[in-house]
Formats: structure tokens, C-alpha cells, sequence
């Protein structure tokens, strides 16, 4: 144009083009409000709805995606937590003469099943078995909350929202219904069936329930996203100390211990159950010809203390030790 204006020739001025505040923040964009044809109008930059996040130009699109096999075995996890504390506190509170137990171990598996199963229902599409999703990015995706922009650093923009829907709400939409079905079954199961039990030792799993729920929620509202990278990890370590404690403090020495009783052998394969599924977690499956061997390894904990038992004995020690002196 600088040359037109010397050599007196006309200048086009470009046309008008309407620049819009940068949006900042990590997680703060911006809501489409109309689309016509291939032209789309947004509006202020802010929190995106729920069931939308960000892209990468700070425009709130729709989360159509579904969870990945990573995020259903997170999911899994989630939803044994409550199961495995509720078998627990049933084991630890039934009694040896009980024979109610089994029957409340069935009920509390009902229970989770059903509440899962709803849980599935009742999310987006709703009526489906499957659910849409976000692709979880990164850990900063479970913790938008800690991104609200301040660029004044006096006014702050909130724009937490779900960047993880909804790998964050749907746990806590399964404990609630858990609780619900616990409360409306297990009492009525526990009265009729629970005569093994003193009255006042009848609803102790129940009220350590009303405990564990609670715990479950915070630790998933504050450590979600450190559980999601972390829980193959937690089961491997978990299932291998429970076993060896559970070894250690039923006195199993040999192969014959554990088949003097069922109920070593059941408490056995739940354990083996748990460390496959660590297993499987951490390797995804991606590779199904180099992941699959890895779950030879699943007996190797049990073989091993098997195996050491008679030599780890604390009497054995103490007896040798005396003889030495």
C-alpha cells in the first residue's frame, strides 16, 4: 500500500477481521453457539459445559469417544473396591459359627452388579450399556480446578469442569447406588439369616460399610487421577502382602495346608485372580503374543512362600539359633 501511495495507484485495505481476546488458562474455552455451514460462532471464553473439553483451540467440543481398554480396567478397579472391603468386613465380622456368611458374600456381589450395571444405564447415551468419553491427556486432566487463570491476579476465571468425563463422576454415582442397595437388602438378608451372630455383632459389616463408603469417596475425590496411573501398581503390592499375610497367619507351610480347607484354596484363586488382573493392567494387552506369557508369573508369589515357609519358621530359627550357642 506504502507503494501505491508514492506511484498515487489505489490500495485494497484488507477486510475487517474480528480478533477476540486470547483465552487463557488450561482448561478455559469456548462454547459454540451457532454453526452456519462451515462457520461457527463462539462465545466468551469460560467453563465448558459438562460432556465437553477443550481442544487445542481453546474450543469446547463434545466428548464422543469411548473409554479405552486402560480406562474400563480403571473403572473395574473402582467398582472391586467396595466389593473386596464388603467381602472382607463380612469374613471378619461373621464368626466361625456362623453360617450366614456365604450367603451375605452373594449378596454384596448382587449388589455391586446391580449397581454397576445402573450405573452404565443411567450415563451418557443413556439407556446403553456403553458410555462416551474424553481421552484422559494427562494427570493436570483430573485436577482442572488447580488451573483457573487469574489475569489480573486479583479476578480468577473458573473453568473447572470434568476434562476426564466421566472416568471422575461415574465412581461416585456407583458408591451411591451401592449404599442404596446395601441399605434396602442387606439389612432385611442380615436379620433373617445372621442367627450364628449375637444381636449386637449382626450389623457390623453393615455400619463398617457406612465407614468404608465415605473413605472411598475422598479418596477418589482427591487421589482420582494419582489412582488411575497408580492402581496396577496398588493390586500388585496389595495382593502379594494380603497373601502372605493370610498365608502367614492360617499357618499354610506345604501344598497339603491348603487343601485341608476350601476356604484357603477359594482365598487362594481370589488372590491369583487379583494379581492377573494387575497384571493385565499394566501391560494393557497390547501385544497379546509378548503380555500373555507374563501371566505364567501369577503362582510364582504363592509357589515361593510355599516353597521358604519351613525355612522362614520363627521356631526353626530360635531352635537353631539356641543350638549354635
Amino acid at each position: 500500500c506504502e507503494a501505491g501511495r508514492r506511484g498515487n495507484a489505489g490500495c485494497a485495505l484488507p477486510a475487517a477481521v474480528d480478533i477476540q481476546p486470547a483465552c487463557l488458562g488450561l482448561y478455559c474455552g469456548r462454547t459454540v453457539l451457532s454453526l452456519n455451514g462451515s462457520v461457527e460462532t463462539y462465545g466468551d471464553c469460560g467453563v465448558c459445559p459438562r460432556g465437553q473439553r477443550t481442544d487445542d483451540n481453546k474450543i469446547c467440543r463434545e466428548c464422543m469417544g469411548s473409554p479405552d481398554r486402560y480406562d474400563w480396567l480403571y473403572l473395574g478397579f473402582m467398582a472391586m473396591l467396595p466389593l473386596v472391603l464388603h467381602w472382607f468386613f463380612i469374613e471378619w465380622y461373621s464368626g466361625k459359627k456362623s453360617s450366614s456368611a456365604l450367603l451375605q458374600h452373594v449378596t454384596a456381589l448382587f449388589e455391586c452388579s446391580i449397581a454397576a450395571i445402573v450405573t452404565l444405564l443411567v450415563s451418557d447415551p443413556i439407556g446403553s450399556l456403553h458410555i462416551r468419553s474424553c481421552k484422559v491427556k494427562k494427570l493436570s486432566d483430573w485436577y482442572t480446578m488447580l488451573y483457573n487463570p487469574s489475569p489480573d491476579y486479583i479476578t480468577t476465571v473458573h473453568c473447572t469442569h470434568e476434562a476426564v468425563y466421566p472416568l471422575y463422576t461415574i465412581v461416585f454415582i456407583y458408591y451411591a447406588f451401592c449404599l442404596v442397595l446395601m441399605m434396602l437388602l442387606r439389612p432385611l438378608l442380615v436379620k433373617k439369616i445372621a442367627c450364628g451372630l449375637g444381636k449386637s455383632d449382626r450389623f457390623k459389616s453393615i455400619y463398617a460399610a457406612l465407614y468404608f463408603f465415605p473413605v472411598l469417596t475422598v479418596l477418589q475425590a482427591v487421589g482420582g487421577g494419582l489412582l488411575y496411573y497408580a492402581f496396577p501398581y496398588i493390586i500388585l503390592v496389595l495382593s502379594l502382602v494380603t497373601l502372605a499375610v493370610y498365608m502367614s497367619a492360617s499357618e499354610v507351610e506345604s501344598f497339603k495346608d491348603l487343601l485341608v480347607r476350601k476356604k484357603r484354596l477359594v482365598v487362594l484363586f481370589s488372590h491369583w485372580l487379583l494379581h492377573a488382573y494387575g497384571i493385565i493392567s499394566i501391560s494393557k494387552l497390547d501385544k497379546l503374543e509378548q503380555d500373555l506369557p507374563l501371566l505364567a508369573l501369577v503362582p510364582a508369589p504363592a509357589l515361593f512362600y510355599l516353597l521358604t515357609a519351613k525355612y522362614t519358621e520363627p521356631s526353626r530359627i530360635l531352635s537353631e539359633g539356641g543350638n549354635g550357642h
